[in-house]
């Protein structure tokens, strides 16, 4: 990684009046006494799609686990200054339930995960999880959630079938299905394509911008074309701090920070 010194001020533009999923306000992140996320504000549209770019330890994936509150399974991490909302809400208010924050904000994260189980336990774990018992509302919700998923098609004859037995575009498109089963309001996506083939990643890609038709989605990616392809807007992180924030089609065309002209062209790695 480049080794110039963090930027010490942002020329960072809120997106235009328009609802707003989640609210970042000067937020310091530490694992540790080490810290590595530096007065980081933001505005994430609702359902729209929002990527987040940037070098390697840059803290993008730390800051999208803020929003879950992942980071909390870090001993000593946490965010020390500022504060985080998702749809109004604190999320580390000391009446946030982080089991109840983590329904409301699903995520996918770089490698599938998918469990042990046949695939329609897998989509209905997190539902049966919430106490739902009901027979015939778990397989409406499943076929849903599959669907939504673009996979009910392919897996609609097989669904005790143990999810192992699906190829990798096929596992992480499940664990998309997963997540939403539980009607989030908002979808992370932790470089979601990164294990993928090309066919498979445009089948990933494909779905995301079907997703924003019902969800506020935030998709961490170090390529900067599928960041292009499949986001309205976009955060370019450097060296913990938010460089600058806006317009997909504006950021990488017309850039208004020098350090952000350098990376999506090429010049700083």
């Amino acid at each position: 990684m480049d080794t110039l010194s963090p930027p010490t001020a942002s020329a960072v533009s809120p997106p235009p009046p328009a609802p707003v999923a989640i609210q970042v306000e000067d937020v310091d992140f530490y694992y540790g006494p080490k810290q590595v996320l530096f007065g980081i504000n933001l505005q994430i549209p609702r359902r729209e799609v929002t990527a987040f770019i940037g070098p390697s330890g840059c803290g993008k994936s730390t800051l999208l686990r803020c929003f879950n509150r992942m980071n909390d399974r870090v001993d000593g991490s946490g965010v020390r200054r500022g504060s985080i909302r998702v749809e109004g809400q604190d999320v580390h208010s000391k009446d946030t339930d982080p089991v109840q924050l983590r329904r409301e904000v699903g995520m996918v994260f770089q490698k599938s995960n998918p469990f042990p189980r046949s695939i329609y336990e897998n989509v209905a774990y997190g539902l049966r999880i919430a106490g739902e018992r009901d027979k015939e509302i778990l397989d409406r919700r499943v076929e849903e959630s599959l669907r939504g998923a673009a996979l009910w098609d392919e897996v609609k004859d097989r669904l005790q079938d143990n999810a192992f037995g699906l190829s990798g575009g096929q596992q992480q498109r499940l664990c998309i299905a997963r997540a939403i089963a539980v009607k989030p309001s908002v979808l992370l996506m932790d470089e979601p394509c990164s294990a993928l083939d090309p066919v498979a990643t445009f089948k990933v890609e494909d779905l995301i911008t079907q997703l924003k038709q019902e969800f506020t989605v935030v998709i961490v990616t170090h390529s900067m074309q599928q960041a292009t392809r499949v986001s309205e807007w976009t955060a370019f992180f450097y060296l913990g701090k938010l460089v600058e924030f806006g317009l997909t089609t504006d950021l990488f065309g017309r850039p208004k920070e020098t350090l952000t002209a350098d990376y999506v062209t090429g010049r700083l790695v």
